[in-house]
């Protein structure tokens, strides 16, 4: 394994770290995790016929504790999680970039503090400012950096979101299609669809 650590003891570059198989309720998987130069360690979700092809489908996902874990229904993450899991393997070459940014990259702690914030009437939008945090932080080079060190140039993003497509084109993927990933839409969180759709430009078919 290469020594990717700089004298000062920070990770210089995003090299897989570890790789092994991962069996899960939607079939078999392989996971692959690296760190990034903070430390936060992030994985790779891929199937068997990922690394063979040249155009692979491909889902970049954000830590979502509330969703992921506990099934929140305040957001859609944890069923576009799911979601996602089977239809790569249904397409049989295709990955997950799981980033630990949670809260669109604000953290879980503010996160929370944002949802108080939305308890009151604000949005998601706007509860992120009002407690002097930007909408969203998130960065896709790592996510790019993963892929590539797969030997992947070219993907079929499932995404609602424009700044993720942007984020891979910015740090050397191509795009060559985005499929529309929405999943999980329910009562509790229809205002919180609609808010990312009028104010953060997510293309999404909702009225």
């Amino acid at each position: 394994m290469p020594n990717n650590t700089s004298k000062t003891g920070v990770r210089e570059s995003s090299d897989i770290e570890s790789d092994a198989h991962l069996p899960t309720e939607s079939g078999n998987f392989r996971i692959a995790v690296t760190s990034d130069e903070n430390g936060m360690e992030h994985s790779l979700l891929y199937t068997e016929g990922f690394t063979k092809s040249d155009n692979p489908l491909i889902r970049i996902h954000s830590e979502c504790l509330t969703g992921d874990a506990f099934g929140s229904l305040k957001c859609d993450c944890g069923a576009q999680l799911k979601k996602s899991m089977q239809l790569i393997q249904q397409e049989g070459a295709g990955a997950i970039v799981y980033l630990r940014q949670e809260g669109r990259g604000i953290g879980l702690e503010s996160k929370i503090k944002a949802y108080a914030l939305q308890d009151e009437g604000y949005d998601t939008l706007d509860a992120n400012l009002a407690l002097g945090l930007p909408a969203d932080a998130r960065d896709y080079k790592i996510a790019a950096d993963m892929l590539k060190s797969k030997g992947i140039k070219r993907v079929r993003l499932m995404t609602n979101n424009p700044l993720k497509i942007n984020g891979l084109r910015k740090n050397g993927i191509i795009v060559t299609d985005r499929i529309s990933h929405i999943s999980g839409m329910c009562k509790s969180n229809i205002e919180y669809l609609k808010t990312k759709k009028t104010r953060m430009g997510h293309l999404l078919e909702i009225d």
